[in-house]
Order: C-alpha cells, then sequence, then structure tokens
C-alpha cells in the first residue's frame, strides 16, 4: 500500500525539502521504496537538460525510485519569487488540477511512500483564486508539517495546523527544524510546541550548516507515519 503525504512549512527557507529528503532517506534505511514530487518550484537553473531546481534534484537524489525530473518537478519557473509572479511573468497558469494528475501518477508508481512537497508556506498563492493548499485537498492525503525553530515559530506552527484542519485534512506529524544555531529557550519553544501541536513529533533536527540530509535522516522517526 502506497503511503502519500503533503509536506508543508511554516514559511519558506525553513528546510521543508531538507527534511523531507531526511523523511525520505529514514524510509530507504527501513527498506522502503520512495518518491517524491515537488509540484512547483520557483528559482529554477538554466541547464543544457531545461530548467533545473536544487530542491527537486535533492528529492531525486533521496528517493529510491527512478523517476524523470520532469515528473518530480513538472513545474519549473526560473526567477526566485513567489511562484503566482514568477508563473505570470512567463506566461503560464499554475493549475492544481495537472498537478494532482502528475501526483497521483507518481503515487500510482508503486512506491511505499510518497512525499509531496509544497512550496513557501500553506497559503502559497497559485493565481488570483488559487493557493497551493488546494492540492492536498484534491488528493485527500495528510500533512506533516516542518516548524522552523526560530522566534516566533509557534504563532506560525499553530496558525498552520489550524488552517490544515479547517481545510479539513489531518495533521500526520511534525518536525522540528533547527534552522539557526542561535534560538532563545529552545527546549521551553519545543515543549510548547509538543504542548499545543495536535500530531506526533516525528524528529528534532539540529542545526545543520551543511544541510546533509542524510544526517537529518539520523534524528527523524518515521514510524507514526506507517502505523495502521
Amino acid at each position: 500500500m502506497t503511503r502519500t503525504f503533503f509536506v508543508a512549512g511554516t514559511d519558506t527557507e525553513v528546510g521543508k525539502t531538507y527534511v523531507t529528503a531526511g523523511l525520505l532517506a529514514s524510509a530507504a534505511a527501513r527498506g522502503l521504496k520512495t518518491a517524491a514530487v515537488k509540484p512547483v518550484a520557483s528559482g529554477c537553473t538554466e541547464t543544457e537538460d531545461g530548467l533545473r531546481n536544487e530542491d527537486a534534484l535533492q528529492l531525486q537524489e533521496a528517493m529510491t525510485m527512478d523517476l524523470p525530473y520532469q515528473q518530480v518537478n513538472p513545474i519549473a519557473l526560473e526567477p526566485a519569487i513567489a511562484p503566482h509572479i514568477a508563473a505570470r511573468e512567463a506566461g503560464r497558469v499554475l493549475d492544481v488540477g495537472r498537478m494532482a494528475g502528475v501526483c497521483r501518477g507518481v503515487m500510482s508508481a508503486g512506491a511505499d511512500l510518497v512525499l509531496i512537497e509544497g512550496a513557501g508556506g500553506w497559503r502559497t498563492p497559485l493565481g488570483p483564486r488559487s493557493f497551493l493548499s488546494q492540492l492536498p485537498r484534491e488528493l485527500d492525503i495528510p500533512v506533516i508539517l516542518v516548524v522552523g525553530m526560530q522566534l516566533g515559530c509557534i504563532n506560525h506552527a499553530l496558525l498552520t495546523a489550524e488552517a490544515v484542519r479547517r481545510d479539513g485534512l489531518a495533521l500526520a506529524g511534525w518536525v522540528a527544524n533547527f534552522v539557526r544555531d542561535d534560538m532563545a529557550r529552545p527546549q521551553e519553544n519545543l515543549a510548547t510546541l509538543q504542548s499545543l501541536l495536535p500530531a506526533p513529533l516525528l524528529g528534532i533536527v539540529p542545526h545543520d550548516p551543511g544541510a546533509d540530509f542524510r544526517r537529518a535522516a539520523e534524528h527523524l522517526d518515521i514510524s507514526p507515519l506507517l502505523s495502521p
């Protein structure tokens, strides 16, 4: 049975890709077949093979299935700006239905675990009346929340968890990712989040300047994601 989760962040630059790749590596260490999708990515670089995104390439490296880049990252946008603005400047329309179709293709490819990584925070716009949060709703899949451990993270985490629940989706788990090494009162913040977030803590990832997802995997426990 394929288990699929949408990985959301409390904000941009909170380590969604780093944690997603770590979760994939943790699953692979348990002998699971894994796949991932980054449906839309801005900040891509032009290569001889076309536009490529560093985050999507990292997911491609971390997963065990051999999928073509276009299936991992179907929508690649060059400017490192909000996706809906980058798409508008490129004359493209970001369509949730098309993204869902690509995701379903990966979900049916035979993996044990599929992780679909979002962009930015939960309410990242795709257009005038659409948001990326509509994708997990369309797919009806639970959410993993990456909390960037820094000042303000409690408010961001609780508001995101509330929005996920209001959208009718389950919060399957959350990860505390220390994006800084100088956070004041880290244990107190962790304790507050654990007492208020209605989902299991999948891991506490220490700050790693090298951002090696293999090291992140050592601090992650995917067991709650695999329980019936």
